[in-house]
């Protein structure tokens, strides 16, 4: 049987190009449109929120994988890029989410091949239950480097 969620932001404008967002889990800050587009540099825009959505919630999938999957995670720091694509008419659309993440694992006493493995598998599973990566019109792509520790 499936089931709902609701999560919320209340965004309010300041002036200018200035806004500020309230998030649902408690945050809050200062955005603007990228300085492109008449914004302000140093500050979140929404295409820094769309890019870090995605980022933020392959990682989150990712551990929750790698618990299940029983894998000894050491680190994971991962880049991500979005590709905005502006049409003639100006309308735009971000074509690409892109992923380098950088894992390392402990193998211990495991053959770090069957341990490379799994951790293949943990990021299928990241992306594939990724509710971020699913909401999305852009493909998703995710180009790791996976290092196994003795």
């Amino acid at each position: 049987m499936s089931r709902t969620a609701v999560y919320n932001t209340t965004v309010q404008w300041k002036n200018e190009h200035w806004g500020h967002i309230q998030l649902g889990n408690g945050p809050e800050m200062d955005f603007s449109a990228p300085p492109d587009a008449q914004g302000h540099p140093g500050v979140l825009t929404p295409e820094d929120a769309f890019v870090a959505a995605g980022n933020t919630c392959i990682m989150m999938m990712f551990i929750w994988a790698t618990e299940r999957f029983k894998l000894n995670l050491v680190s994971y720091e991962c880049r991500a890029e979005g590709t905005k694509l502006i049409e003639l008419d100006r309308t735009e659309i971000f074509t690409h989410l892109r992923l380098w993440p950088v894992i390392r694992i402990s193998a211990g006493a495991e053959d770090p091949a069957v341990v490379e493995a799994r951790t293949q598998r943990a990021l299928q599973a990241a992306r594939k239950y990724s509710l971020v990566a699913n909401s999305v019109k852009s493909e998703v792509i995710i180009e790791p480097t996976i290092e196994i520790l003795p």
